[in-house]
């Protein structure tokens, strides 16, 4: 058995949602096996590893705060919250980013990171990677270094990581899931 069919074999497959054609790849069947999930942790943390030291995990909203905070207590790290903006009450810095009609905008705290922290980034999903790089370029405007950015799943049709990796970003997933 190939590495981490294990885990992939947790998550299930939802057509059509949330539109027709797209075959959504939903977590919360792997969240419910504590197995899985434990070795879900696990592997990204080692997975990480190969990059050194971190001070903060960053996860972006909402699905990325799971993994983490648990990547965080493995790695003994901080958490660093990625979220939509106007969410997060104190001051804080944002970043825009293209989605297929229209743009978005994410946030963290301006306070958040030092300069010269090591961050890593991390979700359950990478897809396109709009979110992804506006996060790393986010992160990156107040001095700190984003080490590597850790996924669950990639879809790599849709170039998320490659993008990734075109911005000097080392990336790892789990596994990867063909088609949209």
């Amino acid at each position: 058995m190939p590495a981490n069919d294990d885990l992939k074999a947790l998550i299930r497959t939802i057509p059509d949602f949330p539109k027709p054609g797209i075959a959504f790849r939903d977590i919360t069947t792997l969240l419910l096996d504590r197995h899985g999930l434990a070795e879900t942790v696990g592997r990204m943390a080692e997975a990480a590893e190969e990059w050194g030291p971190v001070d903060l995990v960053a996860g972006t909203e909402a699905r990325g705060f799971l993994f983490a905070s648990a990547l965080a207590v493995e790695l003994g790290a901080g958490v660093l919250l990625i979220r939509k903006d106007g969410k997060l009450p104190g001051a804080t810095i944002a970043e825009d980013y293209a989605l297929e009609y229209g743009t978005d905008r994410i946030a963290i705290h301006a306070d958040a990171c030092a300069p010269g922290a090591r961050v890593l980034l991390v979700d359950d999903l990478i897809a396109t990677g709009g979110t992804a790089i506006a996060s790393c370029r986010l992160i990156r405007r107040t001095g700190a270094e984003v080490v590597g950015a850790c996924f669950v799943i990639d879809l790599p049709e849709l170039g998320g990581a490659e993008a990734l990796r075109a911005e000097g970003l080392p990336v790892h997933a789990l596994m990867a899931f063909e088609g949209h």
